[in-house]
């Protein structure tokens, strides 16, 4: 919880102090006066004084601004107009306005770079045995089969892309993600191996119907619709419970199971499900195996109990399956770290827009529309994980606060952009009387999607535990 808290509180701060500081450079720039600089909003806990501008940190963390010398908001003396805000050229306006959110996509770049010069290890793109009857076992995947690198399926007279290389378990899902709300099928190249981690020295391509999942069901659960089951880790024994059913039985760690009643499992997924399906009558029953340790095969019985997990009664044995999975260390040089970080951003900020405008139009759902409980649950797990993971992390929500930021609703930047857009086609301002009614439908939409977004959390957090 602790871990949470500063991580989150760090995040805020973060994204905070780069988007009004883009504005503040801006406004500088251009030779407006800046009053005050804030961080959060309220009652000032702290204040300093720099030149002609108050830089304070207010009680309230979630946002911040800066203040500056505007005609609108009080009386201007005449030595100062020309530094009033309201004075500047349409022009420097719209760039002031816009530094903001520029500030948030320039740091999502450079931490995107970061990650890419350091380096993560991340899961390898090996796939477990798919459910039966999914999209992904109907187009032919199976336990053992790595993806290496996809390419859109495109109809026959279109020219056909580049094939992109698949690194990771989260450039795959990436690419699912991406083709799922375009409505593309996803052509896959990919190339088995087998249990010792060797590969045959041929590949095979399929193509994964992702038209057959609607753009409304992309969401976190994507790879479950898909029928994927996780990474690829073979039907071993892990760590042994004290005294539990497969102590009982005599496995131990490291053993591997051949058969479970006379069935073989290719992978631990499988494993795991053959165990759950030993009930009748909410009863577990006693399953036969065959193991191999030590280069020798063993017969052994083994009869899990049943236990609550999440609700529901399953046969459980009280032992580890399949142990760590795979996994790669991504990281790339300096040139072409940047570079890849620049085409990220662009990225991630195309795919928040086309969910956010697939949102307001029924084809996705608002589930996807996360809040303050979200960030914070994800910045204390991507903390846990080490310091590369949570500016990766940090670097994903300055692209979200940057592209929120320049949506068209007038109390945010992208809602004065748009009057200065009106602005500069009509040769007038936006009239008071307007900007007033404007500005009261921009706080109720704001408020309607705060409160979407804080039911989101709870469900989701609720659904967890």
């Amino acid at each position: 919880m602790l871990t949470t808290v500063l991580a989150f509180i760090v995040t805020i701060g973060v994204l905070v102090v780069i988007h009004e500081y883009g504005h503040y450079r801006a406004a500088v720039a251009c030779d407006v006066k800046v009053l005050r600089f804030s961080i959060g909003f309220g009652r000032v806990l702290w204040s300093k004084q720099k030149g002609e501008t108050e830089f304070v940190v207010s009680a309230l963390p979630l946002g911040g601004y800066v203040k500056m010398l505007d005609e609108r908001e009080g009386a201007v003396d005449a030595a100062s107009l020309p530094r009033a805000f309201n004075r500047k050229p349409l022009h420097q306006r719209a760039f002031i306005v816009s530094a903001g959110p520029m500030a948030n996509l320039i740091l999502a770049v450079l931490l995107y770079a970061c990650v890419n010069w350091v380096g993560v290890q991340e899961l390898k793109p090996w796939m477990a045995q798919p459910k039966a009857d999914s999209v992904a076992a109907e187009a032919g995947l199976v336990s053992g089969d790595e993806v290496v690198a996809v390419r859109a399926q495109l109809p026959p007279d279109a020219d056909e892309g580049d094939w992109q290389p698949v690194q990771s378990m989260t450039d795959l899902q990436w690419h699912f993600t991406q083709s799922a709300l375009r409505g593309q099928d996803l052509r896959l190249r990919v190339q088995h191996r087998d249990a010792s981690n060797t590969v045959p020295g041929h590949e095979r391509e399929m193509v994964l119907p992702l038209t057959q999942i609607s753009a409304s069901e992309v969401d976190a659960q994507l790879f479950e619709r898909l029928g994927l089951t996780g990474p690829y880790a073979p039907p071993v024994i892990d760590q042994v419970v004290v005294g539990g059913p497969a102590e009982r039985a005599g496995l131990r760690h490291g053993d591997r199971v051949l058969q479970v009643n006379g069935q073989v499992p290719v992978d631990a997924g499988q494993l795991r499900q053959m165990i759950r399906a030993s009930q009748i009558d909410g009863q577990a029953q006693t399953l036969s195996l065959l193991i191999l340790r030590d280069g020798r095969e063993m017969p052994l019985s083994l009869t899990p109990v049943m236990k609550d997990v999440q609700g529901q009664r399953v046969p459980r044995i009280d032992a580890a399956l399949g142990g760590a999975p795979a996994t790669v260390e991504v990281a790339y040089g300096p040139f072409e770290g940047l570079r890849l970080a620049v085409v990220k951003t662009w990225d991630v900020s195309a795919l928040s827009l086309s969910m956010l405008g697939k949102m307001l139009v029924g084809e996705a759902s608002v589930k996807n529309l996360s809040g303050p409980l979200t960030i914070a649950d994800y910045a204390g797990r991507s903390a846990e994980l080490g310091w590369v993971y949570y500016l990766g992390f940090l670097a994903m929500v300055s692209v979200s606060l940057g592209v929120l930021n320049l949506l068209p609703l007038p109390v945010l930047d992208g809602g004065h952009l748009m009057y200065y857009l009106f602005e500069g086609v009509t040769g007038r301002p936006v009239s008071e009387k307007w900007l007033e009614r404007l500005q009261r439908g921009g706080v109720a939409i704001m408020l309607m999607m705060m409160s979407l977004a804080f039911y989101n959390d709870l469900a989701r957090l609720w659904a967890a535990h």
